[in-house]
């Protein structure tokens, strides 16, 4: 279907506790809920596609333009990796380790003697504040201050004139291989700062994730020879892998800024996209009016982007947990959260209800590729969302693709066909010509036949595109004989596409074989 998808991960963006909530602590979360309230909130194209239409957000309007749904994480965890990794078709059964008594002394001392560095605080500890309570010691010692978090992470704060940037980076890879087993935290942060006290952190971070273990949809994309583009911190969570290129980021506004960039070129595949703020500069340091001015921000860029949206763009909005910043804790909270998708292609106001997985966004952009998953971790919901006229577009171009298959050395009349089930698939057939002539077979009796060998009994639509070697015929209208098998395989409300991918008529079966020879008959 679409040539560019744009996945934005707006970073912490829950929308209300999950059923299991209490077993992370996180009853009554609510991130969406906890600013949306605020004088500094203001986001009418949020609202205009339907974010508040969602499923236990309230406050919709009435024709929102895009199609919405709740997601629900299946995976055990509610930090950054894993709610991409899931995004992107890898459920994780296994929470990462964390370590809310800080790392262990064995841990700690292979790490200093790796480094040949001692370490400071080894607590669970907020990044600003361990700056202000460690730096002056760090600064006089020039031991390395390490911390962690309640999500799964290894990190490590050094001013930028005691530990130049390429040496702190040096020292996260060695951590990086360290920590593996039993201790692969998900990330090993870097965490540059600089200036006097009190110290300020700068946007020198960098992270340092663990591999996916499983294929993702970025693996699926480039094996397919899609673009896999990124922007933020995408390449740095997925450690790179299948991650065509990197654009990483100093803020929101710069990461919409290079969104906005994307946009103007010309690529085949997607441009996933995270915008952190949300979560380390507002979720985090419980910041609730400046967390509301950021969503309003981005709400203003949205407009913008909106409009500049090509024919065949596809745009999804999601989050990969919550942290709600009115609540006594600064970690993130196991919540829903919004998935929204637009485009000209897509249905608007279709209500997707609350998913099962995060994965399900994973499936749908593979589907729109015409890629098929590799396990069963998400449910496509392509094709509730897909206009007709785009699945239709979508079929004739298949048919067309079919076309070039043709094995016709005697007629050189080339013909494709594909059809369309109704759960989606989609089965492809040309034509197949034998010397003696009754052999042969059409384009439209290869795909049903082959879909009928695949156990497939419902279908929805056909598309046949025909024509001279070299050239496309404005009508290519099926034999007799095919007429006939999709009389034994087709309701009558089955459809019938003749032209060409650019100019196409649709027809009902019962349109162009009126009185067909059925079952019936036979008695």
């Amino acid at each position: 279907m679409s040539k560019r998808v744009f996945l934005i991960v707006l970073d912490s963006m829950g929308i209300g506790e999950l059923p299991d909530a209490g077993r992370w602590g996180d009853e009554g979360s609510n991130t969406l809920g906890a600013i949306r309230s605020h004088e500094n909130f203001d986001c009418p194209n949020l609202r205009r596609l339907g974010l508040f239409n969602i499923a236990g957000v309230g406050g919709g309007v009435d024709a929102p333009l895009a199609s919405y749904a709740a997601m629900a994480e299946r995976s055990a965890g509610k930090d950054t990796t894993i709610g991409h990794w899931e995004i992107s078709g890898l459920i994780s059964d296994v929470p990462l380790p964390t370590y809310p008594d800080g790392f262990p002394d064995d841990v700690i001392a292979e790490f200093e003697r790796l480094t040949g560095r001692l370490v400071l605080c080894n607590k669970p500890y907020s990044g600003t504040d361990v700056i202000r309570d460690y730096g002056k010691e760090h600064m006089r010692t020039g031991d390395l201050i390490v911390y962690t978090s309640a999500d799964s992470v290894f990190q490590i704060a050094a001013h930028e004139d005691i530990v130049p940037v390429p040496e702190l980076y040096r020292y996260c890879e060695i951590a990086r291989k360290m920590l593996c087993g039993k201790h692969g935290v998900g990330r090993v942060i870097a965490r540059p700062f600089n200036g006097g006290y009190p110290y300020t952190r700068t946007a020198n971070r960098h992270d340092f994730s663990l591999v996916p273990p499983k294929t993702t949809m970025l693996d699926l994309l480039q094996k397919n020879g899609y673009a896999t583009l990124s922007v933020g911190k995408i390449y740095d969570i997925f450690a790179g892998k299948s991650v065509d290129e990197c654009n990483r980021t100093e803020s929101n506004a710069h990461g919409m800024k290079l969104t906005s960039e994307m946009q103007k070129r010309d690529f085949n595949g997607l441009c996933f996209v995270n915008l952190v703020d949300f979560d380390s500069k507002y979720g985090h340091r419980n910041d609730v009016a400046g967390y509301a001015s950021a969503m309003t921000e981005f709400d203003r860029w949205l407009g913008g982007f909106m409009e500049d949206m090509r024919d065949d763009d596809v745009l999804i909005i999601t989050a990969d947990h919550g942290c709600d910043p009115s609540t006594v804790s600064t970690d993130h909270s196991r919540e829903y959260t919004p998935m929204l998708i637009y485009g000209n292609g897509i249905r608007r106001g279709v209500d997707l209800g609350r998913r099962a997985s995060f994965s399900d966004i994973s499936a749908t952009v593979l589907d729109m590729f015409g890629i098929q998953q590799e396990d069963t971790a998400g449910e496509s919901f392509l094709d509730s969302v897909l206009s007709p006229e785009t699945r239709y577009n979508d079929l004739m171009t298949a048919a067309e693709k079919a076309r070039k298959m043709s094995y016709t050395p005697y007629s050189h009349f080339k013909v494709g066909a594909a059809l369309l089930c109704r759960d989606g698939k989609v089965y492809s057939g040309c034509n197949i010509e034998n010397a003696a002539y009754g052999p042969s077979m059409c384009a439209e009796r290869t795909a049903i036949f082959k879909a009928v060998s695949e156990g497939e009994r419902d279908f929805e639509a056909v598309a046949i595109v025909g024509g001279k070697e070299g050239e496309t015929a404005d009508f290519c209208a099926p034999c007799g004989v095919c007429r006939q098998v999709m009389a034994e395989f087709c309701r009558e409300d089955f459809k019938i596409l003749l032209g060409t991918p650019d100019n196409f008529k649709v027809y009902s079966l019962k349109e162009i074989l009126p009185f067909a020879f059925t079952p019936d008959d036979l008695s």
